[in-house]
């Protein structure tokens, strides 16, 4: 496996237990959005989606911006996503959902995408613990790396989900 990452604490599970939230978190990665524009990009109500934020900045998921001023005189607040996530393990989290939030997170993104332009791979193989460790430990570094690497100015923003499961029918 990679390195240890720790149990969210139950208000951090619980924020990470929707997958509008880690919808948000995804947007708010590489530049700083007010809640009207996230609400904008996700098709959401504004209130509910400042409800999302909320949470977020208070779980130390998400960071406000310094104000600035908004159209008729309005003050907006832009946040980023402080990548605290990818501290978590959600597998050892006080209360359930967020492996289910994931998922569909990736669902509704995956959703917004042509599926001619996204690169599907499925695979089916039998390993040892030994085998899989390996996996999932050769895995963790390939996203280690690119995760740490500086983008490039005209990088264009790209998402992984990797699943691996059990293939229960094939049993």
């Amino acid at each position: 496996m990679g390195p240890k990452r720790r149990p969210p604490t139950e208000a951090e599970a619980r924020a990470l237990a929707s997958a509008a939230r880690l919808r948000i978190l995804r947007l708010c990665l590489d530049e700083a959005l007010t809640n009207k524009e996230i609400a904008g990009r996700l098709g959401a109500n504004p209130a509910t989606t400042l409800h999302h934020v909320r949470k977020l900045v208070e779980t130390g998921f998400l960071a406000a911006g310094p104000s600035r001023p908004g159209p008729r005189g309005s003050t907006e607040i832009p946040y980023r996503a402080t990548g605290k996530s990818w501290e978590m393990d959600i597998r050892d989290a006080p209360v359930p959902g967020g492996e289910e939030a994931m998922l569909e997170a990736f669902l509704d993104e995956v959703r917004l995408v042509d599926v001619r332009e996204a690169d599907f791979t499925r695979l089916g193989f039998r390993l040892t613990d030994a085998e899989k460790a390996e996996l999932q430990r050769r895995l963790h570094e390939v996203y280690e790396d690119f995760r740490s690497r500086s983008p490039a100015p005209d990088a264009l923003p790209y998402s992984l989900f990797v699943a691996l499961h059990r293939d229960v029918g094939r049993d």
